[in-house]
Protein backbone atom coordinates (compact mmCIF):
# COMPACT_ATOMS: atom_id res chain seq x y z
CA UNK A 1 0.00 0.00 0.00
CA UNK A 2 1.57 3.27 -1.20
CA UNK A 3 1.49 6.24 1.17
CA UNK A 4 1.34 9.88 0.06
CA UNK A 5 0.99 13.32 1.56
CA UNK A 6 -1.53 14.18 -1.15
CA UNK A 7 -3.50 12.25 -3.75
CA UNK A 8 -5.31 14.31 -6.36
CA UNK A 9 -8.26 12.70 -8.15
CA UNK A 10 -8.42 14.07 -11.68
CA UNK A 11 -5.69 15.45 -13.94
CA UNK A 12 -7.54 18.35 -15.55
CA UNK A 13 -6.41 21.98 -15.14
CA UNK A 14 -7.37 22.02 -11.46
CA UNK A 15 -5.98 18.58 -10.66
CA UNK A 16 -2.68 18.65 -12.49
CA UNK A 17 -1.91 22.18 -11.26
CA UNK A 18 -2.72 21.14 -7.67
CA UNK A 19 -0.46 18.11 -8.02
CA UNK A 20 2.44 20.13 -9.42
CA UNK A 21 2.15 22.81 -6.73
CA UNK A 22 1.93 20.17 -3.99
CA UNK A 23 5.11 18.56 -5.30
CA UNK A 24 6.85 21.93 -5.55
CA UNK A 25 5.98 22.52 -1.89
CA UNK A 26 7.74 19.30 -0.87
CA UNK A 27 4.69 17.04 -0.54
CA UNK A 28 4.82 13.46 -1.80
CA UNK A 29 2.10 13.54 -4.44
CA UNK A 30 0.15 11.24 -6.72
CA UNK A 31 -2.56 12.01 -9.25
CA UNK A 32 -5.32 9.63 -10.30
CA UNK A 33 -6.45 9.79 -13.93
CA UNK A 34 -8.40 7.23 -15.91
CA UNK A 35 -7.91 8.75 -19.36
CA UNK A 36 -5.09 7.56 -21.56
CA UNK A 37 -3.65 11.08 -21.44
CA UNK A 38 -3.38 13.81 -18.81
CA UNK A 39 -5.02 17.23 -19.03
CA UNK A 40 -8.68 16.38 -18.44
CA UNK A 41 -11.52 17.73 -20.56
CA UNK A 42 -9.74 21.01 -21.24
CA UNK A 43 -6.67 19.65 -23.00
CA UNK A 44 -8.27 16.56 -24.53
CA UNK A 45 -11.79 17.45 -25.64
CA UNK A 46 -12.39 21.07 -24.61
CA UNK A 47 -10.43 24.31 -24.54
CA UNK A 48 -7.40 23.24 -26.53
CA UNK A 49 -8.86 21.28 -29.48
CA UNK A 50 -11.64 23.82 -29.93
CA UNK A 51 -9.10 26.66 -30.10
CA UNK A 52 -7.15 24.73 -32.73
CA UNK A 53 -10.28 24.46 -34.89
CA UNK A 54 -11.15 28.11 -34.25
CA UNK A 55 -7.66 29.15 -35.35
CA UNK A 56 -7.71 27.00 -38.49
CA UNK A 57 -11.14 28.20 -39.58
CA UNK A 58 -10.29 31.83 -38.83
CA UNK A 59 -7.36 31.53 -41.23
CA UNK A 60 -9.81 30.20 -43.83
CA UNK A 61 -12.10 33.18 -43.19
CA UNK A 62 -9.17 35.60 -43.60
CA UNK A 63 -8.17 33.94 -46.88
CA UNK A 64 -11.71 34.09 -48.25
CA UNK A 65 -12.56 37.63 -47.13
CA UNK A 66 -9.44 39.73 -46.54
CA UNK A 67 -6.45 38.35 -48.45
CA UNK A 68 -7.40 39.90 -51.80
CA UNK A 69 -7.81 43.33 -50.17
CA UNK A 70 -4.23 43.09 -48.91
CA UNK A 71 -2.92 42.17 -52.35
CA UNK A 72 -2.68 38.45 -51.65
CA UNK A 73 -4.11 37.05 -54.85
CA UNK A 74 -4.85 33.45 -55.68
CA UNK A 75 -7.37 30.70 -55.41
CA UNK A 76 -9.07 30.39 -52.02
CA UNK A 77 -7.87 27.34 -50.07
CA UNK A 78 -10.01 24.22 -49.99
CA UNK A 79 -10.74 22.43 -46.74
CA UNK A 80 -9.16 19.04 -46.09
CA UNK A 81 -11.20 18.02 -43.04
CA UNK A 82 -9.16 14.89 -42.13
CA UNK A 83 -5.94 16.93 -42.21
CA UNK A 84 -7.52 19.65 -40.08
CA UNK A 85 -8.48 16.94 -37.60
CA UNK A 86 -4.89 15.69 -37.58
CA UNK A 87 -3.66 19.22 -36.89
CA UNK A 88 -6.12 19.53 -34.01
CA UNK A 89 -4.95 16.21 -32.56
CA UNK A 90 -1.30 17.20 -32.85
CA UNK A 91 -2.04 20.30 -30.77
CA UNK A 92 -3.76 18.14 -28.16
CA UNK A 93 -0.92 15.61 -28.11
CA UNK A 94 1.72 18.27 -27.65
CA UNK A 95 -0.08 19.70 -24.64
CA UNK A 96 -0.97 16.42 -22.93
CA UNK A 97 2.58 15.10 -23.33
CA UNK A 98 3.78 18.35 -21.83
CA UNK A 99 1.79 17.67 -18.65
CA UNK A 100 3.19 14.13 -18.53
CA UNK A 101 6.71 15.63 -18.72
CA UNK A 102 5.89 18.02 -15.86
CA UNK A 103 4.67 15.10 -13.73
CA UNK A 104 7.96 13.29 -14.25
CA UNK A 105 9.96 16.45 -13.63
CA UNK A 106 8.17 17.04 -10.32
CA UNK A 107 8.24 13.33 -9.31
CA UNK A 108 4.46 12.99 -9.26
CA UNK A 109 3.14 9.43 -9.50
CA UNK A 110 0.40 8.97 -12.11
CA UNK A 111 -2.02 6.38 -10.74
CA UNK A 112 -3.67 5.20 -13.95
CA UNK A 113 -7.32 4.28 -13.56
CA UNK A 114 -10.52 5.65 -12.05
CA UNK A 115 -10.41 6.50 -8.37
CA UNK A 116 -12.80 6.24 -5.44
CA UNK A 117 -12.54 7.08 -1.75
CA UNK A 118 -13.61 4.06 0.30
CA UNK A 119 -12.78 5.86 3.55
CA UNK A 120 -11.03 9.02 4.69
CA UNK A 121 -7.32 8.85 3.99
CA UNK A 122 -7.60 6.13 1.35
CA UNK A 123 -7.99 6.17 -2.44
CA UNK A 124 -8.78 3.05 -4.41
CA UNK A 125 -7.60 2.77 -8.01
CA UNK A 126 -8.50 -0.51 -9.64
CA UNK A 127 -7.66 -3.21 -7.10
CA UNK A 128 -5.05 -1.14 -5.29
CA UNK A 129 -5.63 1.05 -2.25
CA UNK A 130 -3.31 3.98 -1.55
CA UNK A 131 -3.04 5.97 1.66
CA UNK A 132 -2.96 9.75 1.71
CA UNK A 133 -2.95 12.32 4.48
CA UNK A 134 -4.89 14.61 2.16
CA UNK A 135 -7.15 13.97 -0.84
CA UNK A 136 -8.10 16.59 -3.42
CA UNK A 137 -11.19 15.92 -5.54
CA UNK A 138 -10.66 17.55 -8.94
CA UNK A 139 -12.96 15.34 -10.97
CA UNK A 140 -14.21 18.07 -13.30
CA UNK A 141 -17.46 18.15 -15.23
CA UNK A 142 -19.27 16.57 -18.16
CA UNK A 143 -21.70 18.00 -20.75
CA UNK A 144 -25.31 18.22 -19.63
CA UNK A 145 -28.28 17.67 -21.90
CA UNK A 146 -32.03 18.29 -22.04
CA UNK A 147 -34.94 15.84 -21.89
CA UNK A 148 -35.73 14.55 -25.36
CA UNK A 149 -32.16 15.00 -26.62
CA UNK A 150 -30.25 11.72 -26.65
CA UNK A 151 -26.54 12.23 -27.23
CA UNK A 152 -24.78 9.74 -29.50
CA UNK A 153 -21.34 11.05 -30.41
CA UNK A 154 -20.40 7.94 -32.38
CA UNK A 155 -23.39 8.31 -34.69
CA UNK A 156 -22.48 11.98 -35.16
CA UNK A 157 -26.04 13.30 -35.55
CA UNK A 158 -27.05 14.50 -32.07
CA UNK A 159 -23.77 15.32 -30.34
CA UNK A 160 -22.35 17.18 -27.36
CA UNK A 161 -19.25 19.39 -27.35
CA UNK A 162 -16.95 16.34 -27.43
CA UNK A 163 -18.63 14.87 -30.49
CA UNK A 164 -18.68 18.23 -32.26
CA UNK A 165 -14.88 18.31 -32.25
CA UNK A 166 -14.60 15.17 -34.37
CA UNK A 167 -17.57 14.98 -36.72
CA UNK A 168 -17.00 12.50 -39.55
CA UNK A 169 -17.68 15.25 -42.10
CA UNK A 170 -18.58 18.92 -42.25
CA UNK A 171 -22.38 19.23 -42.04
CA UNK A 172 -24.38 21.29 -44.52
CA UNK A 173 -26.83 22.25 -41.79
CA UNK A 174 -26.17 22.41 -38.05
CA UNK A 175 -28.45 23.29 -35.15
CA UNK A 176 -26.77 24.49 -31.97
CA UNK A 177 -28.90 24.19 -28.83
CA UNK A 178 -27.64 26.83 -26.42
CA UNK A 179 -26.11 30.27 -27.06
CA UNK A 180 -23.42 30.08 -24.41
CA UNK A 181 -19.66 29.99 -24.88
CA UNK A 182 -19.37 26.44 -26.25
CA UNK A 183 -22.31 26.77 -28.61
CA UNK A 184 -21.11 30.03 -30.13
CA UNK A 185 -17.51 28.90 -30.49
CA UNK A 186 -18.31 25.58 -32.16
CA UNK A 187 -21.08 27.20 -34.18
CA UNK A 188 -18.49 29.69 -35.46
CA UNK A 189 -16.16 26.87 -36.49
CA UNK A 190 -18.75 25.18 -38.67
CA UNK A 191 -20.22 28.41 -40.03
CA UNK A 192 -16.74 29.32 -41.31
CA UNK A 193 -16.50 25.87 -42.87
CA UNK A 194 -19.65 26.55 -44.86
CA UNK A 195 -22.38 25.02 -42.70
CA UNK A 196 -25.72 26.76 -42.30
CA UNK A 197 -25.76 27.22 -38.52
CA UNK A 198 -28.88 27.99 -36.47
CA UNK A 199 -28.56 28.65 -32.74
CA UNK A 200 -31.64 27.90 -30.63
CA UNK A 201 -31.63 29.51 -27.17
CA UNK A 202 -34.19 29.34 -24.35
CA UNK A 203 -33.42 32.85 -23.07
CA UNK A 204 -34.08 36.08 -24.95
CA UNK A 205 -30.38 36.94 -25.20
CA UNK A 206 -27.18 35.11 -26.06
CA UNK A 207 -24.25 34.65 -23.62
CA UNK A 208 -26.31 34.68 -20.40
CA UNK A 209 -24.95 36.92 -17.65
CA UNK A 210 -22.72 39.04 -19.87
CA UNK A 211 -22.93 42.80 -20.39
CA UNK A 212 -26.08 43.75 -22.32
CA UNK A 213 -24.26 45.85 -24.92
CA UNK A 214 -21.82 43.03 -25.56
CA UNK A 215 -24.66 40.54 -25.99
CA UNK A 216 -26.41 42.67 -28.63
CA UNK A 217 -23.25 43.55 -30.55
CA UNK A 218 -21.88 40.00 -30.58
CA UNK A 219 -25.17 38.64 -31.88
CA UNK A 220 -25.19 41.22 -34.70
CA UNK A 221 -21.59 40.39 -35.63
CA UNK A 222 -22.17 36.63 -35.63
CA UNK A 223 -25.35 37.07 -37.65
CA UNK A 224 -23.33 39.06 -40.19
CA UNK A 225 -20.96 36.06 -40.36
CA UNK A 226 -23.87 33.81 -41.32
CA UNK A 227 -25.12 32.41 -38.02
CA UNK A 228 -28.89 32.43 -37.43
CA UNK A 229 -30.51 32.84 -34.01
CA UNK A 230 -33.86 31.72 -32.62
CA UNK A 231 -34.19 33.14 -29.10
CA UNK A 232 -36.87 32.57 -26.48
CA UNK A 233 -37.29 29.00 -27.72
CA UNK A 234 -37.86 25.95 -25.53
CA UNK A 235 -36.52 22.80 -27.19
CA UNK A 236 -38.99 19.92 -26.94
CA UNK A 237 -36.83 17.17 -28.37
CA UNK A 238 -35.02 15.85 -31.40
CA UNK A 239 -35.38 12.75 -33.54
CA UNK A 240 -32.35 11.29 -35.27
CA UNK A 241 -32.01 9.00 -38.27
CA UNK A 242 -28.69 7.67 -39.54
CA UNK A 243 -27.81 10.93 -41.27
CA UNK A 244 -30.37 13.58 -40.27
CA UNK A 245 -32.08 15.09 -37.26
CA UNK A 246 -35.35 16.92 -36.72
CA UNK A 247 -35.56 19.28 -33.76
CA UNK A 248 -38.81 20.56 -32.27
CA UNK A 249 -39.11 23.74 -30.24
CA UNK A 250 -41.78 26.06 -28.86
CA UNK A 251 -41.55 29.83 -28.91
CA UNK A 252 -42.20 31.17 -25.43
CA UNK A 253 -43.91 34.34 -26.68
CA UNK A 254 -46.88 32.53 -28.23
CA UNK A 255 -46.37 28.83 -27.37
CA UNK A 256 -46.28 27.99 -31.10
CA UNK A 257 -44.46 24.79 -32.09
CA UNK A 258 -41.86 24.65 -34.85
CA UNK A 259 -39.42 22.16 -36.35
CA UNK A 260 -35.96 22.44 -37.85
CA UNK A 261 -34.04 19.91 -39.96
CA UNK A 262 -30.27 19.52 -39.85
CA UNK A 263 -27.45 17.08 -40.47
CA UNK A 264 -26.11 17.64 -36.95
CA UNK A 265 -27.58 18.89 -33.68
CA UNK A 266 -24.99 20.14 -31.19
CA UNK A 267 -26.33 20.17 -27.64
CA UNK A 268 -24.42 22.90 -25.83
CA UNK A 269 -26.62 23.46 -22.78
CA UNK A 270 -23.86 23.68 -20.19
CA UNK A 271 -22.02 21.23 -18.00
CA UNK A 272 -22.55 19.47 -14.69
CA UNK A 273 -20.12 18.45 -11.97
CA UNK A 274 -18.84 14.90 -12.40
CA UNK A 275 -18.44 13.04 -9.11
CA UNK A 276 -19.92 9.67 -10.15
CA UNK A 277 -18.22 6.63 -8.68
CA UNK A 278 -16.10 8.53 -6.16
CA UNK A 279 -18.16 7.32 -3.20
CA UNK A 280 -18.57 10.83 -1.78
CA UNK A 281 -22.11 10.30 -0.54
CA UNK A 282 -21.16 7.09 1.26
CA UNK A 283 -18.14 8.88 2.73
CA UNK A 284 -20.39 11.58 4.16
CA UNK A 285 -19.20 14.47 1.98
CA UNK A 286 -21.87 17.19 1.90
CA UNK A 287 -23.15 18.26 -1.51
CA UNK A 288 -25.09 21.39 -2.50
CA UNK A 289 -28.57 21.44 -4.01
CA UNK A 290 -26.95 21.94 -7.43
CA UNK A 291 -25.04 18.68 -7.10
CA UNK A 292 -21.56 20.09 -6.47
CA UNK A 293 -19.26 19.38 -3.53
CA UNK A 294 -19.79 21.75 -0.61
CA UNK A 295 -16.55 23.32 0.66
CA UNK A 296 -15.48 25.99 3.13
CA UNK A 297 -13.30 29.03 2.40
CA UNK A 298 -10.22 26.77 2.30
CA UNK A 299 -11.70 24.20 -0.15
CA UNK A 300 -12.16 21.65 2.64
CA UNK A 301 -15.18 19.35 2.51
CA UNK A 302 -17.19 18.14 5.49
CA UNK A 303 -14.83 15.14 5.78
CA UNK A 304 -11.46 15.91 7.37
CA UNK A 305 -8.55 15.62 4.97
CA UNK A 306 -10.74 15.70 1.84
CA UNK A 307 -10.71 18.85 -0.33
CA UNK A 308 -12.43 19.72 -3.61
CA UNK A 309 -11.76 22.24 -6.39
CA UNK A 310 -12.62 23.20 -9.96
CA UNK A 311 -15.83 22.17 -11.69
CA UNK A 312 -16.62 19.79 -8.83
CA UNK A 313 -17.35 22.80 -6.57
CA UNK A 314 -19.42 25.96 -6.89
CA UNK A 315 -18.46 28.84 -9.17
CA UNK A 316 -17.83 29.36 -12.88
CA UNK A 317 -16.71 26.25 -14.74
CA UNK A 318 -13.50 27.75 -16.09
CA UNK A 319 -10.10 26.10 -16.42
CA UNK A 320 -8.26 29.09 -14.98
CA UNK A 321 -10.56 29.24 -11.96
CA UNK A 322 -9.75 25.56 -11.34
CA UNK A 323 -6.03 26.26 -11.74
CA UNK A 324 -6.16 29.07 -9.18
CA UNK A 325 -7.98 26.81 -6.74
CA UNK A 326 -5.46 24.04 -7.42
CA UNK A 327 -2.55 26.26 -6.44
CA UNK A 328 -4.42 27.68 -3.46
CA UNK A 329 -5.51 24.36 -1.96
CA UNK A 330 -1.96 22.99 -2.32
CA UNK A 331 -0.66 25.92 -0.32
CA UNK A 332 -3.35 25.45 2.34
CA UNK A 333 -2.36 21.79 2.72
CA UNK A 334 1.30 22.85 2.98
CA UNK A 335 0.44 25.23 5.81
CA UNK A 336 0.49 28.41 3.76
CA UNK A 337 -2.24 30.96 2.99
CA UNK A 338 -3.94 29.90 -0.23
CA UNK A 339 -5.85 32.68 -1.97
CA UNK A 340 -8.31 33.04 -4.86
CA UNK A 341 -9.95 36.39 -5.63
CA UNK A 342 -13.30 35.32 -7.03
CA UNK A 343 -14.13 38.92 -7.93
CA UNK A 344 -11.33 38.97 -10.51
CA UNK A 345 -11.84 35.89 -12.68
CA UNK A 346 -12.05 36.79 -16.37
CA UNK A 347 -14.25 35.03 -18.88
CA UNK A 348 -13.47 34.76 -22.60
CA UNK A 349 -15.37 33.69 -25.71
CA UNK A 350 -13.02 32.83 -28.59
CA UNK A 351 -15.30 33.79 -31.44
CA UNK A 352 -14.22 36.48 -33.89
CA UNK A 353 -14.20 39.06 -32.54
CA UNK A 354 -13.24 37.73 -29.14
CA UNK A 355 -15.26 38.68 -26.08
CA UNK A 356 -13.78 39.08 -22.61
CA UNK A 357 -15.17 40.31 -19.32
CA UNK A 358 -14.19 40.64 -15.68
CA UNK A 359 -15.94 42.03 -12.61
CA UNK A 360 -19.40 43.55 -12.54
CA UNK A 361 -21.77 44.53 -15.33
CA UNK A 362 -23.85 47.70 -15.57
CA UNK A 363 -26.93 45.59 -15.02
CA UNK A 364 -25.59 44.26 -11.71
CA UNK A 365 -24.61 47.72 -10.46
CA UNK A 366 -28.00 49.16 -11.35
CA UNK A 367 -29.64 46.37 -9.39
CA UNK A 368 -27.36 47.13 -6.42
CA UNK A 369 -28.11 50.84 -6.70
CA UNK A 370 -24.38 51.64 -6.79
CA UNK A 371 -23.17 54.86 -8.44
CA UNK A 372 -20.75 54.21 -11.30
CA UNK A 373 -19.18 55.70 -14.42
CA UNK A 374 -18.60 54.10 -17.81
CA UNK A 375 -15.66 54.77 -20.09
CA UNK A 376 -16.08 53.37 -23.58
CA UNK A 377 -13.85 53.33 -26.65
CA UNK A 378 -14.54 51.87 -30.09
CA UNK A 379 -11.89 49.85 -31.89
CA UNK A 380 -12.67 51.97 -34.96
CA UNK A 381 -10.52 54.60 -33.25
CA UNK A 382 -7.62 52.16 -32.85
CA UNK A 383 -5.09 52.30 -35.69
CA UNK A 384 -3.84 48.73 -35.26
CA UNK A 385 -7.36 47.28 -35.23
CA UNK A 386 -8.35 49.09 -38.42
CA UNK A 387 -5.18 47.90 -40.15
CA UNK A 388 -6.14 44.25 -39.61
CA UNK A 389 -9.88 44.45 -40.40
CA UNK A 390 -10.82 44.34 -36.71
CA UNK A 391 -12.40 47.74 -36.11
CA UNK A 392 -15.70 46.26 -34.89
CA UNK A 393 -16.25 46.22 -31.14
CA UNK A 394 -15.28 48.27 -28.13
CA UNK A 395 -13.71 48.40 -24.69
CA UNK A 396 -16.08 49.27 -21.86
CA UNK A 397 -14.63 50.12 -18.45
CA UNK A 398 -16.87 50.42 -15.39
CA UNK A 399 -15.60 52.35 -12.36
CA UNK A 400 -16.91 53.56 -9.02
CA UNK A 401 -18.29 57.08 -9.47
CA UNK A 402 -16.69 58.49 -6.31
CA UNK A 403 -13.37 56.64 -6.05
CA UNK A 404 -12.66 55.88 -9.75
CA UNK A 405 -11.78 52.33 -8.69
CA UNK A 406 -12.19 49.83 -11.53
CA UNK A 407 -15.17 47.53 -10.92
CA UNK A 408 -15.29 45.67 -14.22
CA UNK A 409 -14.50 45.62 -17.92
CA UNK A 410 -16.19 44.23 -21.00
CA UNK A 411 -14.31 43.96 -24.27
CA UNK A 412 -15.50 42.81 -27.67
CA UNK A 413 -12.81 43.08 -30.30
CA UNK A 414 -9.37 41.85 -31.39
CA UNK A 415 -7.32 39.98 -28.76
CA UNK A 416 -9.96 40.71 -26.10
CA UNK A 417 -8.92 37.58 -24.19
CA UNK A 418 -5.42 39.02 -23.77
CA UNK A 419 -6.38 42.67 -23.26
CA UNK A 420 -8.64 41.87 -20.30
CA UNK A 421 -5.69 40.96 -18.12
CA UNK A 422 -4.31 44.45 -17.67
CA UNK A 423 -7.72 45.30 -16.23
CA UNK A 424 -7.52 42.19 -14.02
CA UNK A 425 -4.15 43.29 -12.65
CA UNK A 426 -5.49 46.80 -12.05
CA UNK A 427 -8.48 45.36 -10.15
CA UNK A 428 -6.30 42.97 -8.15
CA UNK A 429 -4.36 45.93 -6.80
CA UNK A 430 -7.45 48.09 -6.27
CA UNK A 431 -6.39 50.41 -9.09
CA UNK A 432 -8.35 53.22 -10.70
CA UNK A 433 -9.20 54.21 -14.25
CA UNK A 434 -6.71 57.04 -13.81
CA UNK A 435 -3.97 54.47 -13.08
CA UNK A 436 -4.69 52.83 -16.43
CA UNK A 437 -4.99 56.15 -18.22
CA UNK A 438 -1.61 57.36 -16.94
CA UNK A 439 0.18 54.16 -17.96
CA UNK A 440 2.08 54.51 -21.23
CA UNK A 441 0.87 52.00 -23.83
CA UNK A 442 2.95 51.14 -26.89
CA UNK A 443 1.71 52.34 -30.26
CA UNK A 444 0.26 50.89 -32.38
CA UNK A 445 -1.30 48.18 -30.23
CA UNK A 446 -4.80 46.91 -29.52
CA UNK A 447 -4.14 47.65 -25.84
CA UNK A 448 -4.32 51.39 -26.52
CA UNK A 449 -8.08 50.93 -26.69
CA UNK A 450 -8.06 49.95 -23.01
CA UNK A 451 -6.16 53.13 -22.13
CA UNK A 452 -8.58 55.21 -24.20
CA UNK A 453 -11.54 53.66 -22.36
CA UNK A 454 -9.83 54.61 -19.09
CA UNK A 455 -9.35 58.16 -20.38
CA UNK A 456 -13.05 58.18 -21.24
CA UNK A 457 -13.78 57.72 -17.52
CA UNK A 458 -12.11 61.12 -16.97
CA UNK A 459 -11.77 64.08 -19.32
CA UNK A 460 -12.29 61.98 -22.44
CA UNK A 461 -10.40 59.78 -24.89
CA UNK A 462 -7.96 61.24 -27.40
CA UNK A 463 -8.90 59.32 -30.56
CA UNK A 464 -12.66 59.49 -30.47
Amino acid sequence: MAQYDVIVIGAGPGGYVAAIRCAQLGLKTACVEGRETLGGTCLNVGCIPSKALLHATHQLHEAEHNFATMGLKGKSPSVDWPTMQEYKQSVVDGNTKGIEFLFKKNKIDWLKGWGSIPEAGKVKVGDEVHEAKNIIVASGSVPSSLPGLTIDNEAGVIVDSTGALSLPKIPKKMIVVGAGVIGLEMGSVYARLGAEVTVVEFLDTITPGMDGEVQKNLQKMLKKQGMNFILGAAVQGAEATKTKAKLTYKLKKDDSEHTLDADVVLVATGRRAFTDGLGLKELGVEMTERGVVKTDAHWATSVKGVYAIGDAVAGPMLAHKAEDEGMAVAEVIAGKAGHVNYDVIPGVIYTHPEVASVGTTEEQLKEEGRAYKVGKFSFMGNARAKAVFSGDGFVKLIVDKETDRVLGAHIIGPAAGDLIHEVCVTMEYGGSAEDLALTCHAHPTFSEAVREAALACGDGPIHM
